[in-house]
């Protein structure tokens, strides 16, 4: 018998494997994910000092290292030794390794497994829901980007346009072909995204005299306004201020976290426009019928 749904009906082996290899090829997607979120910062914040350096009229820091996505190859942030290919293995080499820097003992994020242990359980979900085909790639493709963007927003509080836009502009190109929704919808959904945040970030900062969020924000909703139409936004931004509000509290109450310190809103956008692209035709259609 093969594993059993949601509806406790038993899929079939074929699909048992597809679920297999698509947890394998999610987690192995997200130790690359893994990579994006530690190094596209630090690439940012290296341009940012030449950018600078060259404003200022001073020489730039030729020693300086370089960082990309592909060089150096990976190696502990402490003492520098190379991961070799079989610590670098998702979830398992963490767990083999109990956690630690195999050379220094430094106790490493649980980050890591947590990304590649949330890309697989995602990628799996999407080919059982949808299958093997195009919609569901780009389906996975949003889902990996939002993935990268709440690892980045809960380290550095920063949402890059590095990958906001490139979002925002290729759910604008699929909805050309009606992939998700119309196209006049992706558009008004775009703009709709950006100035509805836009508007929150200015009444609140006219009220406190305080930036109650970032402008990578504005985009990133935007973004799921051009993947989803105008019509997900309320659903995203109701759900995510849920999720943020039952995180908040929660760390407050349980982690006895300082209310004075700002949360990453990122995330929690993240996980609503990730619901709602799975099951938000779902959810808006059953309150309709509640009310």
């Amino acid at each position: 018998m093969g594993l059993a749904d949601i509806s406790g009906l038993p899929v079939s082996p074929e699909l048992s494997i597809l679920l297999f290899l698509g947890l394998i090829f999610g987690l192995v997607i997200g130790s690359f994910l893994n990579v994006v979120i530690y190094r596209l910062p630090l690439q940012m914040q290296s341009v940012w000092r030449r950018e600078s350096l060259d404003f200022l009229g001073m020489e730039p820091e030729h020693n300086a290292p370089r960082v990309n996505l592909v060089f150096p190859s990976s190696r502990c942030p402490k003492c520098h030794a190379p991961v070799k290919p079989w610590q670098n293995i998702p979830v398992v080499s963490y767990i083999f390794l109990r956690g630690k820097c195999a050379h220094c003992q430094e106790p490493i994020s649980v980050q890591y497994p947590l990304v590649e242990l949330a890309c697989g359980l995602m990628t799996a979900w999407v080919l059982y829901r949808y299958g093997i085909n195009s919609t569901a790639g780009l389906m996975l493709l949003y889902s990996w980007i939002l993935l990268s963007l709440t690892g980045i927003d809960l380290n550095h509080q920063l949402l890059p346009d590095n990958l906001t836009l490139p979002l925002l502009w290729l759910g604008l190109l699929v909805n050309t072909q009606g992939i998700f929704t119309d196209i006049n919808s992706a558009v008004i959904g775009a703009a709709a995204g950006y100035l509805s945040l836009w508007f929150v970030f200015w009444i609140f900062k006219i009220l406190t005299g305080k930036d109650g969020m970032g402008h990578g924000d504005f985009k990133l909703l935007a973004a799921m306004g051009a993947w989803l139409g105008w019509q997900m936004l309320p659903l995203i931004i109701l759900l995510s201020s849920l999720v943020g509000a039952i995180i908040g509290i929660a760390g407050v109450l349980i982690l006895g976290r300082d209310r004075q310190i700002p949360i990453a809103f990122g995330p929690f956008l993240a996980i609503a426009g990730w619901i709602a692209l799975l099951w938000g035709q779902q959810i808006t259609s059953s309150y309709l019928r509640l009310f």
